[in-house]
């Protein structure tokens, strides 16, 4: 894993320079962005504008700059070269609506009301109660835009749960789950509350164009601005543009060309929002983060759910690495050195703490907050963490139903709690050596930590349901 300093710009390798001149030109270059964040954080520098870009099912090692040798998905690419990639970015569940409702409120999910993926109909939501940084930022002065998926209310639409509204966006156009009937000319998708009929072409695009509507025509230009984009590609249904398949027409399996035409398609939606930015000329002054919110669908081998893990154990749903580590990455001019790469592990919650403390708002006192601000890893500096990263899935096979993780040790448990794998993940990043049998005072160490996160957590959350071991768990619910 890269770690400071970083390589110069234009050389592939520390060894095509002596190590002298190598750390010599670092040096330089990060006294020059010390130099550049000072002056831009001058009393009077306006507040930065924010963007989040959250794809869907989209496995770690989909992307080119995460080592993908077929997918074109040159936008992010670039992107990757403008900021920092994380090599180690979680998504705060291995499934859906609980990683959104983490990237809002910074807390894990079940705390804040959302402990499953949410069916359409379904009792649980993101609580109103709840404080999201777009409800934040609305206070502080922004004006705040959601378009793509919601998936945050089983009563999408509806005055019997809160909508993208009550929790912070002035404008929204939004689905409750998976565009439908597909990506291909959806018909499900509602704007500021009104149902807009059979949209014309394939849904991140669509979702990129109105984001970009939304900055061009709608947006108070005197204030600040959020744009949360979250596009349903890679989830099925699948539906990919011809235009997007091209570069995969060599492939035989329909379901692999679908599968990564989708990948370009949203990667193509991405691109429309940052040339959006350029042309306005708000590249200079705007947070642009990027992520996934949990791992690839499927076992990969059937159908269009062809999502690759970078060779990491596990896929959607699951604890292990494949279900929950994503691609991360995080662009602010003058703020991060172009092209940073960092192995310091962070998470969707931290989506949350890093936009208070980017615009001066203070984390709420009365709630457990997870997440933590992200700022000091942007410069490869370790994050302070008092709660430990923690993960549940109640669909979750049952030897990895939750875990925890504490510096480069993981702790994963199965659905009684009373078995537990233990891995060192930088060095075993694959998980296949479990140490729970070898490092029994670590073991025990973790497992002091992780009963102790997960109590509460329960005392958090809502009684939704009394499992059968006699206390609330949400993780006995029956799939």
């Amino acid at each position: 894993m890269d770690r400071w300093p970083r390589k110069v710009t234009g050389i592939s390798s520390e060894k095509e320079f002596p190590w002298s001149f190598y750390h010599l030109m670092n040096a330089i270059r990060l006294a020059v962005y010390c130099l550049l964040l000072g002056q831009s954080s001058l009393p009077g520098a306006p507040p930065p504008n924010i963007v989040v870009f959250l794809v869907d099912d989209m496995g770690w090692g989909d992307l080119g700059c995460y080592g993908n040798e077929i997918i074109q998905s040159p936008h992010l690419d670039k992107f990757a070269t403008e900021g920092i990639r994380f090599t180690q970015c979680y998504s705060a569940c291995g499934v859906c609506s609980p990683s959104r409702s983490s990237i809002l409120t910074g807390r894990t999910p079940y705390r804040n009301g959302v402990w499953r993926w949410i069916p359409g109909g379904h009792a649980c939501h993101l609580r109103e109660s709840e404080i999201t940084f777009p409800e934040l930022l609305r206070e502080k002065g922004y004006d705040t835009c959601h378009v793509g998926k919601w998936h945050l209310n089983g009563h999408f639409n509806s005055t019997k749960q809160p909508q993208p509204d009550d929790h912070g966006y002035n404008y929204w156009m939004a689905t409750q789950n998976n565009a439908a009937p597909s990506h291909k000319n959806p018909r499900n998708f509602v704007l500021n509350g009104k149902p807009m009929g059979q949209l014309e072409g394939y849904a991140a695009p669509l979702v990129a164009q109105e984001g970009v509507r939304w900055l061009n025509e709608v947006r108070d230009r005197s204030k600040p601005f959020l744009l949360s984009v979250w596009t349903h590609e890679p989830h099925l249904p699948i539906e990919s543009a011809e235009e997007f398949m091209e570069s995969y027409l060599h492939i035989k399996d329909e379901g692999i060309r679908q599968h990564h035409g989708n990948i370009t398609q949203l990667d193509h939606a991405f691109g429309i929002v940052m040339k959006a930015l350029d042309k306005l000329n708000l590249r200079d002054n705007t947070i642009v983060f990027f992520t996934s919110d949990n791992g690839p669908e499927g076992k990969g081998n059937k159908g269009r759910t062809r999502g690759s893990t970078g060779g990491l154990r596990g896929r959607k749903r699951d604890s292990h690495e494949g279900g929950i580590r994503v691609a991360g990455m995080v662009r602010w001019p003058e703020k991060i050195m172009p092209g940073s790469v960092s192995d310091v592990p962070v998470i969707g919650s931290d989506i949350f703490s890093t936009i208070l403390d980017i615009t001066d708002i203070p984390l709420p006192r009365d709630r457990t907050i997870d997440g933590v601000s992200m700022v000091p890893a942007f410069d490869d500096n370790p994050v302070e963490r008092p709660v430990p990263l923690f993960w549940r899935n109640h669909i979750a096979p049952a030897n990895s139903h939750a875990a925890l993780r504490i510096g480069d040790w993981k702790l994963i448990s199965n659905i009684g709690f009373d078995k537990f794998q233990l891995y060192q993940i930088q060095t075993d990043w694959k998980e296949e050596h479990d140490l729970a049998s070898k490092k029994p005072a670590k073991l025990e160490e973790m497992k002091e930590a992780f009963f102790k996160v997960l109590k509460g957590i329960e005392n958090e959350g809502p009684l939704d349901w009394v499992g059968r071991y006699g206390q609330r768990r949400i993780s006995s619910e029956p799939n």
